[in-house]
Protein backbone atom coordinates (compact mmCIF):
# COMPACT_ATOMS: atom_id res chain seq x y z
CA UNK A 1 0.00 0.00 0.00
CA UNK A 2 0.66 3.27 -0.60
CA UNK A 3 0.22 6.83 0.91
CA UNK A 4 -2.26 7.89 -1.12
CA UNK A 5 -4.63 4.70 -0.51
CA UNK A 6 -4.08 5.42 3.25
CA UNK A 7 -5.85 8.86 2.57
CA UNK A 8 -8.63 6.92 -0.04
CA UNK A 9 -9.71 4.74 2.71
CA UNK A 10 -9.80 7.94 5.58
CA UNK A 11 -12.37 9.10 3.04
CA UNK A 12 -13.64 6.89 2.57
CA UNK A 13 -14.91 6.09 6.22
CA UNK A 14 -15.39 10.04 6.20
CA UNK A 15 -17.97 9.60 3.56
CA UNK A 16 -19.86 6.90 6.38
CA UNK A 17 -20.35 10.33 8.77
CA UNK A 18 -23.28 12.19 8.93
CA UNK A 19 -24.63 14.71 5.77
CA UNK A 20 -23.70 17.74 8.49
CA UNK A 21 -19.94 16.81 9.02
CA UNK A 22 -17.99 19.76 7.83
CA UNK A 23 -13.68 19.58 7.83
CA UNK A 24 -11.45 22.15 9.08
CA UNK A 25 -7.95 22.47 9.52
CA UNK A 26 -7.27 24.60 12.61
CA UNK A 27 -4.12 26.79 13.12
CA UNK A 28 -1.81 25.83 15.79
CA UNK A 29 1.76 27.13 16.48
CA UNK A 30 2.60 23.45 15.49
CA UNK A 31 1.11 23.57 12.40
CA UNK A 32 -2.62 22.78 10.75
CA UNK A 33 -4.98 20.30 12.82
CA UNK A 34 -7.67 18.37 11.15
CA UNK A 35 -10.95 18.54 13.03
CA UNK A 36 -14.17 16.70 11.86
CA UNK A 37 -17.41 19.18 13.13
CA UNK A 38 -20.87 18.07 13.10
CA UNK A 39 -23.90 18.36 15.19
CA UNK A 40 -26.18 21.37 16.37
CA UNK A 41 -24.42 24.55 16.33
CA UNK A 42 -26.23 25.58 19.97
CA UNK A 43 -24.92 21.24 21.26
CA UNK A 44 -22.60 21.53 24.41
CA UNK A 45 -19.14 20.92 22.84
CA UNK A 46 -17.67 17.95 22.93
CA UNK A 47 -13.88 17.06 21.82
CA UNK A 48 -13.16 13.74 20.65
CA UNK A 49 -9.20 12.41 21.10
CA UNK A 50 -8.65 8.80 19.29
CA UNK A 51 -6.34 5.84 20.12
CA UNK A 52 -2.91 5.90 18.77
CA UNK A 53 -2.82 5.09 14.87
CA UNK A 54 -6.27 5.07 14.27
CA UNK A 55 -7.15 8.59 13.64
CA UNK A 56 -10.70 10.89 13.97
CA UNK A 57 -12.19 8.06 11.90
CA UNK A 58 -11.66 5.83 14.51
CA UNK A 59 -15.65 7.62 15.71
CA UNK A 60 -17.25 6.21 12.56
CA UNK A 61 -20.06 4.44 15.21
CA UNK A 62 -20.33 7.38 17.49
CA UNK A 63 -20.73 10.34 15.74
CA UNK A 64 -24.08 10.09 14.75
CA UNK A 65 -25.44 9.53 18.49
CA UNK A 66 -23.59 11.88 20.04
CA UNK A 67 -23.90 14.55 17.75
CA UNK A 68 -27.65 14.56 18.47
CA UNK A 69 -27.57 16.47 21.52
CA UNK A 70 -23.59 17.74 21.37
CA UNK A 71 -21.83 19.54 18.79
CA UNK A 72 -18.97 16.96 18.45
CA UNK A 73 -15.11 17.89 17.04
CA UNK A 74 -13.11 14.96 15.80
CA UNK A 75 -9.19 15.69 16.00
CA UNK A 76 -6.76 13.76 14.15
CA UNK A 77 -3.53 14.23 16.56
CA UNK A 78 -0.96 15.92 15.77
CA UNK A 79 2.02 13.90 15.37
CA UNK A 80 0.03 11.08 14.60
CA UNK A 81 -1.34 9.65 11.31
CA UNK A 82 -3.93 11.58 9.65
CA UNK A 83 -4.80 15.34 8.14
CA UNK A 84 -3.00 17.25 10.88
CA UNK A 85 0.49 18.54 9.89
CA UNK A 86 3.30 19.36 12.40
CA UNK A 87 5.11 21.92 9.88
CA UNK A 88 5.57 24.37 12.12
CA UNK A 89 7.01 24.42 15.95
CA UNK A 90 8.07 20.56 16.41
CA UNK A 91 6.84 18.54 19.65
CA UNK A 92 8.92 17.62 22.30
CA UNK A 93 7.07 16.40 24.74
CA UNK A 94 3.95 16.81 26.96
CA UNK A 95 3.98 20.40 27.61
CA UNK A 96 3.39 20.72 23.74
CA UNK A 97 0.70 18.64 23.25
CA UNK A 98 -1.05 20.67 25.88
CA UNK A 99 0.07 24.00 23.96
CA UNK A 100 -1.44 22.18 21.10
CA UNK A 101 -4.37 21.20 22.39
CA UNK A 102 -4.88 24.86 24.19
CA UNK A 103 -4.20 25.93 20.63
CA UNK A 104 -6.73 23.63 18.73
CA UNK A 105 -9.62 25.07 21.45
CA UNK A 106 -8.84 28.56 20.88
CA UNK A 107 -8.67 28.08 17.67
CA UNK A 108 -12.30 26.21 17.57
CA UNK A 109 -13.83 29.42 19.98
CA UNK A 110 -13.90 26.70 23.04
CA UNK A 111 -13.45 28.34 25.92
CA UNK A 112 -14.77 24.67 27.75
CA UNK A 113 -15.74 21.40 25.81
CA UNK A 114 -16.31 18.08 27.36
CA UNK A 115 -13.22 15.95 26.34
CA UNK A 116 -13.44 11.91 25.09
CA UNK A 117 -10.40 9.68 24.50
CA UNK A 118 -9.58 6.47 23.84
CA UNK A 119 -6.14 4.51 24.61
CA UNK A 120 -3.60 7.35 23.63
CA UNK A 121 -6.23 9.96 23.46
CA UNK A 122 -7.57 9.25 26.89
CA UNK A 123 -3.78 10.14 28.16
CA UNK A 124 -3.70 13.25 26.16
CA UNK A 125 -7.39 13.95 27.82
CA UNK A 126 -6.69 13.54 31.02
CA UNK A 127 -3.28 15.24 31.17
CA UNK A 128 -5.03 17.96 29.30
CA UNK A 129 -8.02 17.97 32.39
CA UNK A 130 -5.23 18.26 34.86
CA UNK A 131 -3.33 21.07 33.01
CA UNK A 132 -6.59 23.06 32.20
CA UNK A 133 -9.60 22.01 34.24
CA UNK A 134 -11.11 25.19 33.50
CA UNK A 135 -11.53 23.79 30.26
CA UNK A 136 -12.93 20.59 30.61
CA UNK A 137 -16.63 20.31 31.76
CA UNK A 138 -16.30 16.54 31.38
CA UNK A 139 -14.12 14.16 30.73
CA UNK A 140 -14.33 10.77 29.57
CA UNK A 141 -11.52 8.10 29.20
CA UNK A 142 -11.69 5.15 27.07
CA UNK A 143 -9.51 1.69 28.12
CA UNK A 144 -6.90 4.49 28.97
CA UNK A 145 -3.74 3.59 28.54
CA UNK A 146 -0.52 4.59 30.82
CA UNK A 147 -2.71 6.98 33.15
CA UNK A 148 -3.27 4.78 35.98
CA UNK A 149 -1.27 1.82 35.49
CA UNK A 150 1.45 0.66 32.78
CA UNK A 151 1.17 -1.15 29.74
CA UNK A 152 1.74 -5.27 29.90
CA UNK A 153 5.50 -6.11 28.53
CA UNK A 154 4.06 -8.78 26.45
CA UNK A 155 1.61 -6.14 24.67
CA UNK A 156 5.08 -3.75 23.89
CA UNK A 157 6.77 -7.27 22.71
CA UNK A 158 4.03 -8.41 20.13
CA UNK A 159 3.50 -4.59 19.23
CA UNK A 160 6.87 -3.61 18.63
CA UNK A 161 7.13 -5.96 15.03
CA UNK A 162 4.38 -4.05 13.73
CA UNK A 163 5.41 -0.38 15.12
CA UNK A 164 9.18 -1.28 13.73
CA UNK A 165 8.39 -2.23 10.37
CA UNK A 166 4.77 -2.39 9.70
CA UNK A 167 3.10 -4.56 7.00
CA UNK A 168 -0.98 -5.50 6.93
CA UNK A 169 -0.13 -9.31 8.19
CA UNK A 170 2.00 -8.26 10.63
CA UNK A 171 -0.28 -5.29 11.96
CA UNK A 172 -3.69 -7.76 11.19
CA UNK A 173 -1.46 -10.81 13.14
CA UNK A 174 -1.16 -8.20 16.38
CA UNK A 175 -4.54 -6.98 16.49
CA UNK A 176 -5.87 -10.70 16.23
CA UNK A 177 -3.62 -11.76 19.22
CA UNK A 178 -5.44 -8.74 21.32
CA UNK A 179 -9.02 -8.53 19.86
CA UNK A 180 -9.35 -12.18 19.49
CA UNK A 181 -11.01 -11.78 15.92
CA UNK A 182 -10.46 -9.59 12.70
CA UNK A 183 -12.70 -6.01 13.17
CA UNK A 184 -16.42 -7.11 12.01
CA UNK A 185 -16.82 -3.78 9.30
CA UNK A 186 -14.79 -4.34 6.38
CA UNK A 187 -14.28 -1.02 5.69
CA UNK A 188 -12.44 -0.44 8.80
CA UNK A 189 -10.57 -3.53 8.66
CA UNK A 190 -9.50 -1.67 4.79
CA UNK A 191 -8.88 1.61 6.63
CA UNK A 192 -6.41 -0.12 9.37
CA UNK A 193 -4.33 -2.06 6.48
CA UNK A 194 -3.62 1.54 4.84
CA UNK A 195 -2.51 3.02 7.49
CA UNK A 196 0.74 0.67 7.58
CA UNK A 197 1.80 2.92 4.96
CA UNK A 198 0.95 6.26 6.12
CA UNK A 199 3.64 8.89 7.83
CA UNK A 200 3.03 10.48 10.93
CA UNK A 201 5.69 12.77 12.33
CA UNK A 202 6.23 12.10 15.82
CA UNK A 203 4.11 10.75 18.46
CA UNK A 204 4.68 12.08 21.88
CA UNK A 205 5.18 9.58 24.60
CA UNK A 206 3.00 10.66 27.96
CA UNK A 207 4.38 9.12 31.83
CA UNK A 208 1.33 8.25 33.87
CA UNK A 209 -0.05 11.01 35.90
CA UNK A 210 1.40 11.30 40.13
CA UNK A 211 -0.77 10.23 42.26
CA UNK A 212 -1.05 13.57 43.95
CA UNK A 213 -2.18 14.86 40.64
CA UNK A 214 -4.90 12.25 39.58
CA UNK A 215 -6.02 12.96 43.44
CA UNK A 216 -6.41 16.42 42.83
CA UNK A 217 -8.67 16.30 39.69
CA UNK A 218 -12.05 17.90 40.27
CA UNK A 219 -13.39 17.54 36.48
CA UNK A 220 -16.29 14.65 36.21
CA UNK A 221 -14.74 11.80 34.95
CA UNK A 222 -16.32 8.47 33.28
CA UNK A 223 -13.23 5.91 33.10
CA UNK A 224 -14.52 2.64 30.97
CA UNK A 225 -12.18 -0.64 31.25
CA UNK A 226 -12.17 -3.14 28.68
CA UNK A 227 -11.93 -6.18 30.75
CA UNK A 228 -10.05 -8.50 28.15
CA UNK A 229 -7.57 -6.11 27.37
CA UNK A 230 -4.43 -7.06 27.00
CA UNK A 231 -2.16 -3.95 26.92
CA UNK A 232 -2.87 -3.78 30.50
CA UNK A 233 -4.03 -5.45 33.39
CA UNK A 234 -7.62 -4.23 33.33
CA UNK A 235 -8.04 -4.89 37.11
CA UNK A 236 -5.30 -3.17 38.42
CA UNK A 237 -6.31 -0.05 36.09
CA UNK A 238 -10.02 -0.20 37.32
CA UNK A 239 -8.64 -0.48 40.56
CA UNK A 240 -6.23 2.69 40.38
CA UNK A 241 -9.06 4.62 39.07
CA UNK A 242 -11.18 4.02 41.67
CA UNK A 243 -8.90 4.58 44.54
CA UNK A 244 -6.52 7.55 42.99
CA UNK A 245 -10.17 9.37 41.12
CA UNK A 246 -13.10 8.86 43.83
CA UNK A 247 -15.49 10.88 42.16
CA UNK A 248 -15.29 9.34 39.27
CA UNK A 249 -17.16 6.55 37.15
CA UNK A 250 -15.44 3.72 36.62
CA UNK A 251 -16.99 0.71 34.56
CA UNK A 252 -15.62 -2.39 33.11
CA UNK A 253 -17.39 -3.61 30.03
CA UNK A 254 -16.72 -7.03 30.52
CA UNK A 255 -16.54 -8.67 26.70
CA UNK A 256 -14.15 -5.74 25.34
CA UNK A 257 -10.45 -5.65 23.94
CA UNK A 258 -8.43 -2.71 23.98
CA UNK A 259 -8.87 -2.17 20.34
CA UNK A 260 -12.30 -2.96 19.66
CA UNK A 261 -13.26 0.28 21.77
CA UNK A 262 -14.59 2.39 20.36
CA UNK A 263 -15.11 1.20 16.86
CA UNK A 264 -17.00 -2.31 17.58
CA UNK A 265 -19.26 -1.68 20.76
CA UNK A 266 -21.02 1.22 19.49
CA UNK A 267 -24.62 1.17 21.19
CA UNK A 268 -23.02 -0.02 24.84
CA UNK A 269 -20.50 2.85 24.40
CA UNK A 270 -22.73 5.34 23.25
CA UNK A 271 -25.75 5.15 25.64
CA UNK A 272 -22.89 5.18 28.43
CA UNK A 273 -21.44 8.28 27.28
CA UNK A 274 -24.46 10.28 26.28
CA UNK A 275 -25.76 9.26 29.72
CA UNK A 276 -22.71 10.62 31.39
CA UNK A 277 -22.48 13.79 29.22
CA UNK A 278 -25.79 14.34 29.38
Amino acid sequence: MEQADFFAAYDAMLRRWPADVTSVDVPTPYGSTRVHVCGPEAGAPLLLLPGGGTTSMAWFGNVEDLSRAHRVYAVDVMGDFGHSVNDGTRLRGAADLMTWLDAVLDGLGLGETSLCGHSYGAAIALRYALHAPRRVSRLALLDPTNCFAGPNPGYLLRALPALLRPTVARQRAFLLWETGRPPEDPGWQHFLDSTTAAARSKVVALRRPWPKELRGCTVPTLVLVAARSRTHDARRVAARARDLLPEADVVVLPDATHHTLPTERPAELNHLLTRFLA
